[in-house]
Parts: structure tokens; C-alpha cells; sequence
């Protein structure tokens, strides 16, 4: 992870802790390539965490947008999630 990834994710952490009451529920948004593998990784990701997934494809069916509303115990569990599936070629984190 380069050098501004991670000051990212140190902000992040910090605005967490600073705005919610933890555990709480956080609201994922991604993009990826439509691929069913692609999207199945990022749900997969979430599996056994009592998630609600929504997916919604682009006009152009290029992207599939990717929503997830899930319990998560803490900042640090947040951060973690988002490293996971940053692996995800082509995955954009919004």
C-alpha cells in the first residue's frame, strides 16, 4: 500500500471514530467491471456478516455498481474490509 493509501485510510479510521457509535452500520459502495466472478468476489467478501447487497449495472452494462449495507464492530474492522477487497481487479472503493 503506497504512502497516500494509507494516510487515506488513518483519516478515514479517525472520521469513523469521531462520527458514529461503534459496532454500527456502514454503507460500502463500489464499482466494478460487470463480470459475475468480479461481483461475486466482492460478495463473498461479505458472507456471513448478516449483509444487504444491492447491485445495479450501468446504462452502457460496462460497470455494475455494488452496495453494502452491513453491522461492523469498529473503524478498524471498516478499514480492513476495504483493503480486503481492494485486491479486486478493477475494483473502485467510493
Amino acid at each position: 500500500m503506497d504512502k497516500k493509501t494509507t494516510e487515506f485510510y488513518i483519516r478515514l479510521r479517525e472520521e469513523l471514530n469521531n462520527t458514529s457509535d461503534w459496532p454500527s452500520e456502514y454503507l460500502y459502495k463500489f464499482i466494478v467491471p460487470t463480470d459475475p466472478k468480479k461481483v461475486e468476489e466482492v460478495e463473498n467478501a461479505f458472507d456471513n456478516m448478516g449483509a444487504v447487497i444491492q447491485t445495479t449495472q450501468s446504462k452502457t452494462g460496462k460497470y455494475t455498481s455494488i452496495s453494502v449495507n452491513v453491522m461492523m464492530e469498529t473503524p478498524d474492522h471498516v478499514v480492513e474490509k476495504y483493503i480486503e477487497v481492494s485486491n479486486i481487479e478493477g475494483i473502485i472503493s467510493l
